[in-house]
């Protein structure tokens, strides 16, 4: 007997419900009606909702929501779910509790280090979850431009062995500069994407006039990065679905939905929510899309629309409503019980039709799965030694003009151009901690290159010491930033020998390490235990000197050039406008260089 028989059989009486949850009032987000009503459940799938009195056999399960509100589980309509450090299973541990039962990710962190066989694995590892994967092949991978080095190219065939998998619902993060540039490989993907029927998912941020009229013509179809409330009401216009992000390092939210407590837009049904990248300490804080949903109801927007947002919008602008997104039968069976709408505290979450958690704990054990030995050996690079952090100077001078990329929380992800003076010593340029500059570096982890440009970066504001990380979107080569060459070293060094994690030295010592095993990006440790991990590493870079709220993040969105307006790559330094690498000392943007460190 098919599934699918088997369903129409319950739905229609053959089969009694293997659970109900009884008692509440129903939020139905369809028809924006909240009305007592009881839900009937049969496997994984709602099958009736209502009066549900014929469906409750001697077996079946009763949960009971007396006085309580019904609301679907919530989606993450964009999420780099590795960017937590988490595996699936740990992930799932911490945000399950909170209500969100489904995600959209392209697994493209975990695909740079192992290919499509490695977000198989990941892929079979969610469903052994209460958490859902909806999976976007990557448009390519890395993102970056020029193009960087990793383990894995995912190129058109991969579109083409990987369209047909349950999960596969969309061409994930075609980056706007992709489109720009015609790049060949990408408008290849979206073709193979429109033969499958898959929608275009954009990343366009500050975007707007001819260049979005000319990257609307790749038919992007949803977009999460606006940086401003008007940069968002236009790709409304243009007939995007847009996505608000609230992430640990970038909060948009306030910002973004004003287009709705100011501007007057009432299309409120094309707004949906991600988080794009949050790690275990702001979850465990803040929460995830229930705070979302709390930060959006405090600014005004009623408790329907916010509720709205975190579910079915996102369901619809993904094309996957006929799955998840409301409470209505047919769909699986994942529902919030929720005291009171206005707080959105969840207490009970019912996902894949089993009682899941409860009182923010999970009610059930998950247990993670035996990882690939490829996975756990993923860092392939040489030691390095201290004189290989180093930029030389062209000639005998005392002193060199250099660019800093600056950063700065006033402007997230933003990296600016900062012009300084640097001594140079024995024909090497120095950085000057007093000056608030610090050297830069990445060094390739694959074994294919011996790059490892070095550079200079402001605004971490160490005074000593080195931080370092194995994980760092969007191609995961170390990142290495710190006052001297030595202790960089030593940092780096204790990554490639660990197989990859976060690490802070100082004193020449490490002080804290964070090990990342799992492709050197995640790991399956709880969310507890990360979150602490995470404090540990934020405090000893505070020691160093480092005053931005989130040392390793921002250390390590560097590398992504889809952000103006320079970035550092294995390549070596990037304007991420030009999207050209130029030199280190280069203080008028107009040299370009071959910034590679030589073997």
């Amino acid at each position: 007997m098919s599934d699918i028989r088997e369903f129409i059989r319950a739905a229609s009486g053959g089969s009694k419900a293997t659970a109900v949850v009884r008692g509440g009032r129903l939020v139905n987000v369809v028809s924006e009606e909240i009305y007592q009503a009881d839900v009937a459940i049969y496997g994984n799938r709602i099958i009736a909702v209502g009066d549900v009195g014929d469906h409750v056999g001697p077996q079946t399960e009763i949960i009971d929501a007396t006085g309580k509100y019904l609301t679907p589980g919530m989606i993450d309509g964009h999420l780099h779910v590795e960017c937590s450090k988490l595996s699936l299973t740990s992930f799932a541990k911490a945000v399950v509790p909170l209500g969100t039962t489904s995600i959209v990710s392209g697994l493209d962190q975990i695909i740079v280090v192992g290919g499509p066989d490695a977000a198989r694995e990941f892929l079979d590892e969610a469903a052994q979850t209460p958490l859902k994967v909806f999976w976007g092949a990557p448009c390519k991978t890395p993102y970056t431009m020029p193009r960087s080095t990793v383990g894995h190219y995912f190129s058109p065939k991969d579109h083409r062995d990987t369209h047909h998998w349950p999960e596969c619902v969309g061409i994930w993060e075609t980056v706007r500069e992709f489109i720009q540039e015609e790049d060949e490989d990408v408008l290849e993907a979206i073709e193979i994407g429109q033969a499958s029927r898959l929608p275009v998912l954009g990343c366009c941020p500050m975007t707007r006039g001819a260049r979005l009229d000319g990257y609307m013509q790749s038919g992007v179809r949803a977009d999460h990065e606006s940086y401003t409330p008007e940069e968002m009401l236009e790709k409304l216009r243009a007939g995007m679905h847009v996505v608000v992000r609230e992430s640990s390092i970038s909060h948009f939210l306030s910002d973004n939905l004003r287009i709705v407590t100011e501007m007057g837009v009432k299309a409120l049904r094309r707004i949906s929510f991600c988080t794009d990248d949050v790690v275990a300490s702001d979850i465990l804080s803040r929460g995830h899309l229930d705070n979302m949903v709390r930060m959006a109801i405090a600014m005004g927007i009623s408790p329907m629309a916010a509720i709205q947002m975190a579910t079915i919008n996102g369901a619809e602008a993904l094309r996957i409503d006929h799955k998840v997104g409301s409470i209505s039968p047919g769909r699986t069976a994942d529902i919030l019980i929720v005291n009171d709408l206005r707080e959105f505290r969840v207490e009970a979450v019912v996902a894949n039709g089993t009682l899941a958690a409860r009182d923010g704990r999970m009610a059930m054990e998950l247990v993670a799965p035996q990882r690939s030995a490829g996975l756990l050996q993923s860092v392939k690079a040489k030691l390095v030694t201290a004189a290989d952090i180093a930029v030389s100077c062209p000639d005998n001078a005392s002193s060199a003009e250099a660019l800093a990329i600056a950063v700065t929380p006033e402007k997230i992800f933003v990296r600016t151009r900062r012009n300084v003076t640097l001594p140079v010593v024995d024909g090497k340029v120095l950085a000057d901690t007093s000056q608030n500059v610090q050297y830069v570096t990445v060094v390739e982890r694959y074994g294919k290159t011996r790059n490892r440009p070095v550079a200079f970066t402001s605004g971490f504001s160490l005074k000593s010491g080195a931080i370092a990380s194995s994980t760092a979107p969007d191609d995961n080569n170390i990142i290495c930033v710190g006052a001297n060459p030595e202790e960089m070293a030593i940092a780096i060094n204790h990554l490639i020998t660990n197989n990859g994690g976060q690490v802070v030295v100082d004193n020449g010592k490490v002080v804290e390490f964070l090990h990342l095993p799992i492709g050197g990006i995640v790991s399956d440790i709880d969310p507890e235990e990360m979150a602490a991990a995470e404090i540990r590493l934020d405090e000893a870079a505070r020691r160093l000197g480092c005053d931005l709220p989130w040392p390793f993040m921002y250390m390590f969105v560097l590398q992504i050039t889809a952000i103006p307006d320079y970035a550092i790559t294995d390549l070596g330094v990037v304007d991420c406008v030009n999207l050209r690498i130029i030199s280190p000392l280069d203080p008028d943007g107009s040299a370009s260089a071959d910034t590679l460190a030589a073997e």
